[in-house]
């Protein structure tokens, strides 16, 4: 199989910008031995799987010359070209396209527009998953016809031809990037359009509300205006219940996505590192009767009851002559300063130190639980009376010694983050900064009308606040949403996807 004038824009673009600028600047990329192809009917290739050796390695190929490229790269098993366009897998073996040289056997997935993931016509070549193997493989692809795809353009490409809005599409990544199973089930029910529907359900109704405060607006004779506002009162209040119902969801999404920023504090030898090992259930810490073995931050993520905590054990906290502890010190108060949840680590069978009031001070206004170490050295009396100590905090008596109080301390972690807003196998929106954004726009611009209309405004100011509210709704589903906001997006998703 040779190269074709209908193919080859595979060389790199840089080569063409170098020796053909001007041909370049109108859309056209140099091919050995093809003359020129424009490249306005873009198919793009990347490789669908992590590099790395692995049972089966599959190149991606999406867009109108895919068939083609297929045809220049696979021969069935008998030798003979491929004309048989019936969608579904076919076996046979891949080859160069200039030399005809094998490379491998192959199995082709054939997925015909617009029913792909992509919503164009892609093909996949499945073959062994040796690193430069495949590579040769996308290398091939790219010199028949197509051009590597950059980061997130299947996914992008899926968006722009209506086969996902744009929350289904940011939620790709984070099924991608899912670190607990709960993370992983809330991110599908995202791709499969559960955020979709309740924005799409909210706005239906913001736009009933609209129709009715314009028709009102335009033909006062056919309703009065006490009635509109009437009507935005009870419909408004209703869309802000359900939006704070998806605020909640969304920013405990936000948790599910990157992880809570956990600091593991205390004073020397309360059991800071022996809790890091027991939340791991390995020995990630080194663990001594030695006071201030641990001289740095160590950090590890561990799930907790389908949280992802970012632990980070500190170096105790205590005055030191030791230089480098000293240093160890002033990191654990730069963590704790910058961390969303907090583990403040006392000792049972102390009495509280300097460093101990210390760090709860610190520590008032950050979500905590009072972790009371070395319970099994106390009896329960004495459980008792730590926990009156503080009767509006969290205080979980624990033995790293025994195991003692963690399925507790497990519980209470999630709960002190969950605060009990979201129930947990009914989480259906993560939510990433932009949705949040939006959402909480729409909610402030409804709220608005719902005020203006209730205290007697004109019409006019509660449509303008109305058509506000519908507007942010549509953005976080990627209506009106601009080139710069899309190139931003998928950019993050990796090659291939």
């Amino acid at each position: 199989m040779g190269p074709s004038v209908d193919g080859a824009v595979g060389l790199a673009k840089v080569e063409t910008e170098l020796a053909y600028p001007s041909l370049a600047r109108e859309g056209f990329v140099a091919s050995r031995g093809c003359g020129m192809v424009p490249v306005d009917a873009d198919t793009i290739a990347a490789i669908a799987t992590a590099l790395g050796e692995a049972g089966v390695g599959i190149v991606r190929v999406s867009g109108d010359h895919s068939w083609s490229v297929a045809q220049r790269l696979f021969e069935t098993a008998s030798g003979r070209p491929l004309r048989n366009r019936r969608r579904g897998l076919h076996y046979g073996r891949v080859v160069d396209p200039d030399s005809a040289m094998e490379l491998d056997e192959c199995v082709l997935l054939w997925m015909p527009g617009p029913h792909s993931y992509t919503g164009e016509d892609v093909v996949e070549f499945q073959v062994h998953g040796g690193i430069q193997l495949v590579q040769s493989v996308l290398r091939a692809a790219l010199r028949a016809g197509a051009r590597l795809a950059e980061p997130g353009e299947f996914t992008k490409r899926a968006f722009l031809n209506g086969r996902m809005d744009l929350s289904q599409a940011e939620a790709v990544i984070d099924l991608i990037r899912a670190k607990t199973d709960l993370a992983s089930r809330s991110a599908l029910r995202q791709v499969q359009g559960a955020l979709s529907r309740e924005v799409a359900r909210l706005r239906k109704e913001l736009l009933r509300l609209q129709a009715h405060v314009e028709v009102t607006i335009d033909y006062p004779e056919h309703d009065v205006e006490s009635v509109a506002a009437t009507a935005v009162v009870e419909t408004g209040g209703r869309v802000i219940r359900a939006l704070d119902d998806m605020l909640n969801q969304a920013r405990f999404g936000q948790v599910l996505r990157e992880g809570v920023r956990t600091a593991i504090v205390g004073r020397p030898n309360v059991g800071k590192s022996s809790l890091l090992n027991a939340l791991l259930q390995r020995d990630r810490a080194i663990v001594t009767e030695i006071a201030g073995t641990t001289r740095d931050v160590l950090e590890e993520v561990v799930n907790v009851g389908g949280v992802p905590f970012r632990l980070a054990d500190t170096a105790g906290v205590r005055e030191t002559a030791d230089v480098v502890e000293q240093m160890g010190v002033e990191r654990t108060r730069q963590t704790v300063r910058d961390a969303q949840f907090v583990l403040v680590v006392l000792s049972a069978v102390d009495e509280l130190a300097a460093e101990d009031w210390e760090l709860l001070a610190q520590t008032t206004n950050t979500p905590r639980v009072l972790v009371v170490n070395k319970a099994d050295l106390v009896d329960e009396a004495r459980h008792q009376a730590w926990r009156a100590r503080w009767p509006e905090e969290t205080v979980v008596c624990t033995s790293m010694q025994t195991g003692e109080g963690l399925p507790d301390l497990r519980e209470a972690m999630v709960a002190a983050v969950n605060r009990g807003h979201v129930e947990m196998e009914d989480l259906s929106y993560l939510g990433n900064a932009r949705q949040l954004t939006l959402l909480q726009r729409a909610r402030e611009e409804l709220q608005l009308g719902v005020e203006a209309a209730d205290s007697g405004a004109t019409l006019d100011i509660v449509a303008v606040q109305l058509q506000e509210a519908y507007r942010a709704l549509g953005l976080v589903i990627g209506e009106e949403a601009g080139e710069d906001l899309l190139d931003e997006i998928f950019s993050n998703f990796c090659l291939g996807k």
